[in-house]
C-alpha cells in the first residue's frame, strides 16, 4: 500500500513491471502506487496488474502544505509533509487527479504542494494514511506533540470518514518510527481510528538498495561513501 515506482523521480528504483511481477510472485493478491506527488505511473500500473490478475490500487503520497498551497514564503511553505491518498472506487480516482493536478497548477513550490483546503474539498472515495515519518502526525509525535498529533489525525478522521483514514505505522530499523510508532499506537488506542503497517517500498529486490543509493546521491547532491 505504499509503493514508489520508478515515477518517484530519483528516488523511486522499482519498474512499475517488475513491482507488479513481484507482487505475483509473493502472492500478493493487490499492489499499490504511491509516487511522490505525481500519478505518472498509474495507468502502467492497472494495466500490469489486470494483465497479471491481481488488483491495481492507484494512489499518491502527496506533499501537504504547512499553510494554504497559495502560500510560497521561503523557510516556512518549503517545510512539507506526506499524506498516502489511495483511490477506493471511480469517485476517489476522479478527487486524486483533481487534487494531484492542484497540487501542480496552483501549489508548485519546490514540489506540487496540496492543503487542507483541498483534502477537504475533494476527499469523496478516498482512503488516507498518515505516511512515514515525513508525514505531519509522526513529526508532531517526535516532536514531544503528543496532543496536536492525536488533534491531527481527529481532524483527518472527520475529513475522510471513520472507515477511511488509517494511522500508519512502519519499521525499517529507524529509531525514529519506533518512537513515533508508539505514539501512533497510543492515539489508536484512545481514538479507535485502526493501524495500518506498511512497508515503504523503493526498490524491489535487497540488492537494487544498491542502485536507489546512486539515485538518492543524484537528488542529493552526494557521493555512495556519505553514510
Amino acid at each position: 500500500l505504499h509503493c514508489h515506482t520508478e515515477y518517484s523521480l530519483l528516488d523511486g528504483a522499482a519498474r512499475v513491471k517488475d513491482v507488479v511481477a513481484r507482487a505475483v510472485e509473493l502472492g500478493m493478491p493487490a499492489v499499490a502506487a504511491t509516487d511522490h506527488g505525481v500519478m505518472y505511473g498509474v495507468l502502467k500500473l492497472y494495466d500490469a496488474c489486470k494483465a497479471a490478475g491481481i488488483n491495481p490500487v492507484i494512489g499518491c503520497e502527496v506533499y501537504v502544505a504547512p499553510r494554504s498551497r497559495f502560500n510560497k514564503e521561503m523557510g516556512i511553505d518549503n517545510n512539507i509533509s506526506h499524506l498516502v491518498l489511495l483511490a477506493k472506487n471511480e469517485e476517489g480516482y476522479g478527487n486524486l487527479i483533481k487534487i494531484v493536478s492542484a497540487g501542480f497548477v496552483d501549489g508548485f513550490y519546490y514540489k506540487p504542494r496540496v492543503d487542507k483546503e483541498l483534502l477537504s474539498k475533494y476527499s469523496g472515495g478516498l482512503i488516507a494514511l498518515s505516511a512515514c515519518i515525513a508525514g505531519e502526525i509522526p513529526k508532531l509525535i517526535l516532536n514531544g506533540n503528543y496532543d496536536a498529533a492525536k488533534k491531527l489525525a481527529l481532524g483527518y478522521r472527520d475529513m475522510f470518514g471513520e472507515e477511511n483514514f488509517y494511522l500508519e505505522i512502519q519499521d525499517h530499523n529507524i529509531p525514529e518510527e519506533r518512537q513515533a510508532a508508539q505514539g501512533l499506537i497510543q492515539i489508536h488506542k484512545e481514538t479507535g481510528i485502526p493501524l495500518a503497517l506498511t512497508n515503504d517500498a523503493h526498490y524491489i529486490e535487497k540488492a537494487d538498495a544498491y542502485y536507489q543509493d546512486v539515485l538518492m546521491c543524484i537528488q542529493m547532491g552526494k557521493t555512495v561513501d556519505d553514510p
